[in-house]
């Protein structure tokens, strides 16, 4: 076991990203996954935790984390009347189906594996935010089902496999089809909740019992760091959305994108040091 003072830094850092992650739930309508999830997965390396169960342990624990962050900013979205309340009914079953599959996936595949999904899909949405145009639309309005329930099921699944709470997945499928930037964003911090509430039970099913995992685990969820970061993360979700409506779609955009690049580059070289 580390020592106290040794331990210090890594908290200090935890909960520095814990701040960023909630201004970034309320200002993208994301549970601030992307942040967490390497940021969990660089200390729980240094407090000695296997590499065989790292990734996955970062992957629940960012997922706990955004259960009340994502309804603390779907609560704030929603008092400006923004969100889409027909597509979140509509995915009730599609989405927190998705984030089961990605929970058994998960528990099946490799750190490494993890950590190279997680940086494709990172980098492919971060260019998609940054190079974004008006023509880039697929219609003008959202498609019917059955095309919407498997939207919602593989928006579940990819968001399961990152650890977060589908507001960038969410976002690019609502703004394709002419949705107003601002109302996905509120919307998408609705999804944030039909995520992280299954994808919590399941990551706690896929690591139960197994060896290596930190004091305080439940699955692959580390209590610890959830308690740590939740008051954090939800103090700031409501200023996060402060913002989000005093921004512009172009700078929503770009600043997500460039955020979305450095978090892809920062996973791929942990995966080829």
């Amino acid at each position: 076991m580390h020592p106290v003072a040794e331990l210090l830094p890594f908290a200090v850092a935890l909960a520095a990203a814990g701040a960023l992650a909630g201004l970034l739930a309320g200002m993208f309508g994301i549970g601030g996954g992307a942040i967490l999830v390497p940021i969990f997965f660089h200390v729980f390396g240094l407090l000695g935790v296997p590499e065989e169960v790292r990734m996955q342990l970062a992957l629940g624990t960012s997922l706990a984390i955004i259960v009340p962050t994502s309804v603390r900013s779907f609560m704030s979205h929603r008092k400006r009347g923004a969100v889409d309340t027909e597509l979140l009914k509509g995915w009730v079953i599609a989405v927190p189906l998705g984030t089961l599959i990605a929970a058994y996936v998960a528990a099946k595949a490799s750190s490494v594996e993890l950590r190279v999904i997680f940086a494709l899909i990172a980098l492919a949405l971060a260019f998609r935010m940054i190079f974004n145009r008006a023509t880039w639309q697929l219609g003008n309005g959202l498609p019917g089902n059955p095309a919407r329930f498997l939207v919602g099921t593989g928006i579940g699944i990819l968001s399961g496999l990152m650890g977060i709470g589908g507001g960038v997945l969410n976002n690019t499928f609502m703004t394709l089809y002419g949705r107003p930037i601002h109302q996905a964003v509120a919307t998408s911090a609705g999804i944030g909740v039909l995520i992280s509430i299954p994808g919590l039970v399941g990551y706690v099913w896929g690591g139960w019992g197994l060896d290596g995992l930190p004091p305080f685990s439940t699955g692959y969820i580390n209590w610890i760091a959830v308690a740590l970061l939740i008051p954090i993360t939800l103090s700031l979700a409501p200023l996060g959305a402060q913002l989000a409506h005093a921004m512009s779609k172009r700078q929503l955009e770009i600043g997500f994108g460039i955020f979305l690049i450095l978090v892809s580059l920062q996973f791929f070289a942990t995966i080829v040091a």
